[in-house]
């Protein structure tokens, strides 16, 4: 058997967190299965809380403390570790963070930004500081910094979601940044999609109506958990879970992918719209 791999709790909230729980069971001499059980949730979700890579469900938390005699610890410092876990996001964006991480698949169409996951610094920026207009440059920053963490998702040679990407055809004529930084941003969509970790799809500009007209959505499904889905506004977002609803938004991707260009063609059209860019040729 492998050396067990030790928890560096100076990481951050989460990981102290973790680690702290790690020792407490330890102490307990129980095992991940001896103290789930009597709860919902499995041995694997435990082993990634001490890892401190998944967040602490206040009900779990509360059957720890009582298994492990802690007092209300872990449940007291629940709040303290999703804090440290959405810092630079907002709180409604929370559940997002920590399943994005765990999707099987994640579906997403966005009808007016490049979604959070494929921005550049600079897009990311000009988004952050077009929704905040009187924040203080180091908020902006922490919220940039934030999304460009969520990023990293498709970094490396770890298993990444099959992600899904669907975008107005409007979104590759609208230049929010000057035409050199858009071309980056349109590279960067291009580059993904070429090495095989995204497929984007572009909906043509004069396709006419079309499902999911009124907003954003993000499909995310997984292998140990039912579907959810994640809509947002300007400053508020919900995620959903009720099967029947999740159902709905599910069909109306699928209609919404049949109306779009078929993947070669959308990424055809992004290269072109970057090289635009990059000469400098787009009409403003």
């Amino acid at each position: 058997m492998g050396r067990r791999k030790d928890i560096d709790g100076s990481a951050g909230v989460p990981t102290f967190y973790g680690k702290e729980l790690r020792w407490q069971r330890e102490r307990a001499e129980l095992t991940l299965q001896q103290l789930v059980e009597g709860s919902f949730y499995g041995v694997s979700h435990l082993s990634e809380i001490e890892r401190g890579e998944r967040r602490m469900p206040v009900e779990l938390a509360e059957h720890v403390d009582r298994m492990l005699k802690t007092d209300g610890f872990f449940k007291r410092r629940c709040e303290d570790v999703q804090r440290a876990r959405r810092r630079g996001h907002a709180k409604y964006f929370e559940r997002v963070l920590e399943a994005e991480k765990h999707a099987e698949t994640i579906e997403d169409w966005s009808p007016t930004l490049i979604p959070g996951l494929l921005q550049t610094e600079p897009y990311a920026r000009a988004v952050v500081r077009a929704t905040h207009p009187l924040a203080p440059d180091e908020e902006v920053a922490e919220k940039v910094n934030a999304r460009m963490g969520r990023a990293r998702l498709f970094d490396g040679d770890h298993n990444t979601p099959e992600y899904w990407t669907i975008l107005p055809e409007q979104l590759l004529r609208q230049p929010i940044l000057p035409d050199n930084e858009m071309a980056e941003q349109l590279h960067r969509i291009a580059a993904l999609a070429r090495c095989r970790r995204i497929v984007p799809q572009i909906l043509p500009w004069n396709c006419g109506a079309h499902p999911l007209m009124m907003g954003m959505a993000i499909i995310m499904t997984f292998p140990d958990a039912p579907p959810l889905v994640y809509t947002e506004a300007q400053y508020s977002g919900d995620t959903i879970d009720d099967p029947a609803l999740v159902k709905l938004y599910r069909k109306a991707y699928d209609r919404l992918r049949a109306a779009a260009l078929p993947p070669e063609a959308s990424l055809a059209l992004i290269e072109e719209a970057a090289e635009v860019y990059r000469n400098g040729k787009h009409s403003h």
